[in-house]
């Protein structure tokens, strides 16, 4: 796969580039709570910058489903851009998205200077990959960039039907530098990956993670499977899991790919032991019994040390390693071991490593352990669509073909 690079603009110089970012990023107190993703696409930005261009920056936050909701409004992201970039960032809070005062101030820009507009997602046609929004948007600027990986599997008016807009009116169109990282890492996982390749999956519910699983079971060694999403697994073989989450009606489908995965000579590694509780909270009494027999009134909310074990041992022998979701509620400190030991031994492998999902990479910053992992994916979602291998909207829209 060969994207369109920013080396494929040309000179962008007295350019208006319109620039999609993921910044989807916490709130708290009306004020950016991590502003990792933030920091991620000032690479980009500030390239083009010192090519000479104005730039037009635009992101979803949240879901507010097409209307306008206060909480949702990206001024605290613009100040906080400002402050990353050094300098002011254009921004002014409107009833939608676009306005006559906002277009003007598009079309007014000088090389150098940078508006954000109001969340894209306040207006209807941006999930609806609507072509008359995406219209309104590409009036506002000559060249258009997407560095928002966190949204490449979304068939977004923004992520799709903009740049192919520009492709068709012959305008240059191009990946920003944080795509492009994401592209090339994640593709090392799907280009004959260095083996042995043990996958990590974790996180709440299993029907969430179905086709990545299905996916993985064909191109894996071992799959490690944590979090509440391991109690489907193991209530499907009849074991008792007490009051952890169930989701009996995918019973069959965990069924069937164990049955694949033995087929295939894959290991599907599941928990042992497992921390359990009768409320998830930092008082609730926790013991820690075997996975397969929970006390009723009682529900596991992490993997056990026994498992931390078995997985560390798994893991210590990888040559490439895949981590996406949490092995128990980690945020509560009770039950942060076994995501705080599974970290640990991924951090201290020789292994090719990346880890997917917002969790997981909390954890990951939390612990310190940032420089232990091969590649820390922004996109949680996009990452696991890409390695299931499937075609990304606004991957495919930037292939050279």
């Amino acid at each position: 796969m060969r994207l369109r690079r920013l080396e494929d603009l040309g000179d962008i110089s007295g350019k208006r580039v319109f620039v999609r970012v993921d910044y989807n990023v916490p709130l708290a107190e009306g004020s950016v709570a991590d502003d990792s993703r933030i920091r991620a696409s000032l690479t980009t930005l500030q390239e083009l910058v010192r090519g000479g261009a104005s730039l037009v920056v635009a992101s979803h936050l949240g879901r507010p489903k097409g209307q306008v909701k206060e909480e949702a409004r990206l001024a605290p992201v613009a100040r906080r851009l400002g402050e990353l970039l050094g300098g002011a960032v254009g921004y002014e809070p409107t009833d939608g998205v676009l306005d006559a005062s906002v277009e003007r101030r598009c079309a007014e820009l000088r090389p150098g200077e940078i508006v954000l507009l109001e969340n894209l997602r306040f207006d209807p046609g941006e999930e609806a990959n609507d072509p008359t929004f995406a219209a309104r948007l590409a009036a506002l600027a000559d060249v258009y960039v997407d560095d928002a990986f966190g949204a490449v599997h979304r068939a977004h008016a923004s992520v799709a039907a903009l740049p192919a807009l520009f492709l068709e009116r012959g305008r240059p169109v191009a990946a920003g530098r944080l795509l492009e990282r994401e592209v090339a890492a994640l593709s090392r996982l799907l280009e004959e990956p260095e083996r042995p390749y043990v996958a990590v999956l974790g996180g709440a519910k299993v029907s969430d993670k179905l086709s990545t699983i299905g996916a993985l079971v064909e191109r894996v060694d071992a799959l490690l499977i944590g979090g509440a999403m391991a109690f489907t697994f193991i209530a499907a073989e009849g074991g008792e899991v007490g009051d952890s989450l169930v989701e009996p009606d995918r019973f069959d489908d965990v069924r069937s790919a164990r049955r694949r995965a033995e087929e295939r000579g894959v290991l599907i590694q599941l928990p042992e032991d497992v921390v359990a509780a009768p409320e998830r909270s930092l008082e609730a009494p926790r013991e820690t019994v075997p996975a397969n027999a929970i006390p009723r009134g009682r529900m596991g909310l992490d993997i056990g040390p026994r498992t931390v074990e078995e997985f560390a041992r798994t893991l210590s022998d990888a040559k490439t390693i895949l981590w996406n979701g949490p092995m128990g509620v980690f945020e509560l400190e009770p039950f942060s071991a076994g995501t705080r030991g599974v970290a640990t031994a991924i951090a201290g492998s020789t292994a090719y490593s990346v880890v997917g999902g917002g969790d997981s990479l909390s954890a990951i910053r939390r612990l310190g352990l940032e420089q232990g992992f091969g590649h820390l994916s922004t996109g949680g979602g996009a990452s696991l669509e890409f390695i299931e291998g499937r075609k990304l909207p606004g991957i495919a829209v930037l292939e050279v073909t």
